[in-house]
């Protein structure tokens, strides 16, 4: 089965596409600031409306990919949030000052989340070099996939890699290709990255 999953930044949006097909819901608020976490009674609702999968951004600002203690605690009480409601998961991504992962923190926020599902965001695609921080974030273990435009900003400009991705990634590491993949383009890059997770805010009708 291949999951696609739809980004949301308000209920209505989030029913409608669970009525049009979609499989999972990445809940944020802000999409005109690439996502933000989400309003926590807005998510509960939600979890209490669909019956599909529901993940939840976790992005306190969006200054940057940089968090600082006050941020962490923000980021562990909307954890705690989603592991009391049985949210199916959570996405984050961190990176330091020179646009590397920041693993310290990744394993800080990788501990509180289990036994929920995290993957890493798009903030791998803007590290400054992407196939090194994608070997060092599998072989890290702290997370359970990965949502990337392999590095660039639209998916279709990156197919060869993103297949290469999909392909060589393991049966427990989701693989989330994402980057302009829209209902009106994704049979053609499915066709060729064949990946079983895709993302975006079109890529199911409604």
């Amino acid at each position: 089965m291949v999951v696609k999953e739809v980004c949301v930044d308000n209920l209505k949006d989030a029913v409608r596409a669970y009525e049009a097909g979609a499989n999972r819901i990445e809940y944020c608020s802000n999409l005109d600031q690439d996502g933000l976490t989400p309003n926590l009674d807005e998510l509960l609702t939600l979890s209490k409306t669909i019956p599909i999968p529901i993940r939840c951004m976790l992005r306190p600002h969006s200054n940057s990919f940089t968090y600082n203690k006050n941020d962490i605690e923000k980021i562990r009480k909307t954890i705690n949030f989603c592991k009391k409601n049985k949210i199916d998961g959570v996405v984050f991504g961190c990176l330091n000052a020179k646009n590397q992962i920041d693993f310290t923190t990744l394993k800080v926020i990788s501990n509180i989340t289990k036994p929920l599902k995290l993957i890493f965001h798009k903030a791998i695609d803007i590290t400054t070099d992407f196939d090194k921080s994608l070997r060092e974030l599998i072989d890290s273990e702290m997370v359970d996939g990965v949502l990337t435009t392999g590095g660039k900003q639209k998916a279709m400009d990156n197919l060869e890699l993103l297949s290469k991705i999909s392909k060589f990634s393991s049966k427990n590491f989701e693989f989330i290709a994402c980057g302009n993949i829209t209902y009106e383009n994704y049979d053609y890059i499915h066709s060729i990255i064949k990946s079983k997770f895709y993302h975006g805010k079109k890529i199911i009708k409604f």
